[in-house]
């Protein structure tokens, strides 16, 4: 993992020169693809592990096709640096080329960004997007070098060869399918549910009627939205970058528009904890730049959505926490967004269950 943070660390120097140079794909590809490739155990000079312009059934080629015993396991198309990477077309490429060459994951990357599909994932291209990982320190707010390293880690090529990238992936995709048939069965129960319910409860005197509203407090996902006034506790922030205007709504959507899948998926895992610490008390309230959570008129926790993952805040003492881990930090003297001196930075459902914990301490804490 050391090599990986060195390895960022270096290409992290190299950016805002070559930036400004504007540098085209083949460039891009040598001065920060190719080495940081090589970081994660692929050789790109040798075509038994990495096929360069690998050919396609259209007869066009993918510029990286990294392989295990002689077959691809991934496919990876560069762009030059600045590209924003957000064209369909060019997702829906790289992604129909790996469908087609049955390779279950590619990569679209400007070598700043590199955003990981799941090519057989039944959905429109970009939904297929699992996570992305940028040394861009701009696009990592609250996130350390270890923890890019380790998002990177997850498509070196031991990890390719022990399935790392298959097992998250179906964590997530198929958390968010379950996610979904649990909203449609909740919220519009079937009778044969209401009647499973009914009888696991052994009370006759519960209605069906009651039942079917009761899942619905349990289970509701979207309340109404709320109208907050301009919500601003990052130190010198410029009013103006908030682009707010009075009235303006705010909702899920907003934050959970463009963001991988797997940030989507640990975002709904949290807010669902937190409104179930106290179904009837506690609020969420949709701000402009994160998400924040009140019991009576005490806030416990925030959470802004990133593209690399989550950044959580809690109102806890942080010399207080027994050994935290290395994501977990004190931000009591730094500027930031969310009300809380200690910040959590989680990428992963195994650092979900951390945060659960420290946001449980917080409502504890702070519960009116």
């Amino acid at each position: 993992m050391k090599d990986i943070v060195s390895c960022i660390e270096e290409l992290r120097l190299k950016l805002d020169r070559y930036r400004k140079e504007e540098l085209k794909e083949l460039p891009t590809r040598t001065i920060f693809i190719d080495p940081l490739l090589q970081t994660l155990g692929w050789d790109v000079r040798d075509p038994e592990e990495v096929q360069l312009e690998y050919p396609t059934i259209d007869g066009k080629s993918v510029d990286y096709a990294p392989k295990i015993n002689r077959k691809p396991v991934l496919f990876i198309e560069a762009k030059p640096l600045n590209d924003s990477l957000t064209d369909v077309k060019s997702i829906t490429q790289v992604v129909g080329y790996a469908s087609n060459a049955g390779v279950e994951w590619c990569i679209l990357t400007n070598g700043i960004t590199y955003k990981v599909y799941r090519s057989t994932e039944k959905a429109e291209a970009p939904d297929k997007l699992l996570f992305e990982v940028s040394i861009d320190p701009k696009e990592s707010e609250g996130v350390s070098a270890q923890q890019i390293a380790e998002q990177f880690n997850r498509f070196s090529r031991d990890s390719m060869a022990r399935g790392v990238l298959d097992e998250i992936g179906e964590q997530v995709f198929t958390t968010g399918k379950i996610r979904k048939a649990l909203d449609k069965l909740f919220v519009d129960p079937p009778n044969n549910l209401m009647r499973i319910i009914r009888s696991a409860v052994g009370d006759e005197s519960i209605k069906p009627t009651q039942v079917r509203a009761a899942l619905k407090r349990l289970w509701a996902q979207s309340p109404e939205i709320d109208i907050p006034p301009v919500d601003i506790s990052f130190e010198g922030i410029k009013k103006s970058t908030l682009k707010h205007r009075a009235g303006k709504d705010y909702s899920e959507e907003i934050h959970i528009k463009g963001k991988p899948r797997e940030v989507i998926e640990l975002f709904r895992a949290i807010d669902k904890f937190c409104r179930e610490l106290d179904i009837a008390n506690v609020q969420r309230k949709y701000l402009a730049l994160y998400v924040k959570y009140t019991h009576g008129k005490n806030i416990f926790c925030c959470v802004r959505l990133q593209k690399s993952g989550l950044l959580i805040w809690v109102k806890l003492n942080y010399s207080r926490l027994e050994n935290p881990p290395h994501y977990v930090r004190d931000v009591s003297k730094i500027g930031h967004w969310g009300v809380g001196d200690v910040e959590i930075a989680i990428d992963n459902l195994e650092k979900l269950q951390i945060a659960k914990s420290f946001i449980s301490q917080s409502f504890e804490e702070n519960k009116r």
